[in-house]
């Protein structure tokens, strides 16, 4: 498959269809989820980053669990936001995800979300270091998935104008 553009993924899915957000890193991939409207994400679990076949399998049964249509995932561009060998390597991990389990996907920005996220569990959350490895992935996968959601939003809302 191709890759989409965010309005041409929402596009393609179906009423009621949810999307499942990613933030691969080097050793575990963060799964986020929407609601059915799409309008909330919510951490859902960290993957051990494996051999994609694995994944692929793991992901496309989450999918088929949970009724998504579609993956966004992140895509880790360099600070000054220029396209550097990560976001390439994700980019095609992205492709190659997205063929093995039959998901239209979209790559979203998801510089800081990690930072953003720690940022936050230790200052609101007070949580221990131990307990921000559990949760820190899924949490960003979630951070970075609602930052689609509130784009689209914002695009339906300012559409009528």
């Amino acid at each position: 498959m191709t890759l989409f553009n965010i309005p041409d993924l929402f596009a393609r899915l179906l009423p009621e269809e949810r999307l499942i957000g990613l933030d691969p890193g080097q050793r575990q991939v963060g799964v986020a989820l929407t609601d059915v409207r799409r309008r909330v994400a919510s951490p859902y679990a960290t993957l051990r980053r494996g051999k994609l076949s694995v994944m692929a399998a793991e992901i496309r049964a989450i999918a088929d669990k949970e009724g998504a249509g579609g993956l966004v995932v992140g895509l880790p561009l360099s600070l000054d936001g220029s396209f550097g060998p990560a976001a390439q390597a994700s980019r095609d991990w992205t492709i190659a995800l997205s063929d093995m389990t039959g998901l239209p996907a979209a790559n979203w920005d998801e510089r800081l979300s990690s930072s953003a996220v720690n940022r936050a569990l230790i200052q609101e959350a007070d949580m221990t270091r131990t307990r921000r490895q559990e949760v820190v992935d899924r949490a960003a996968a979630a951070y970075m998935l609602q930052g689609v959601l509130d784009f689209v939003s914002y695009q339906e809302e300012y559409r009528q104008f």
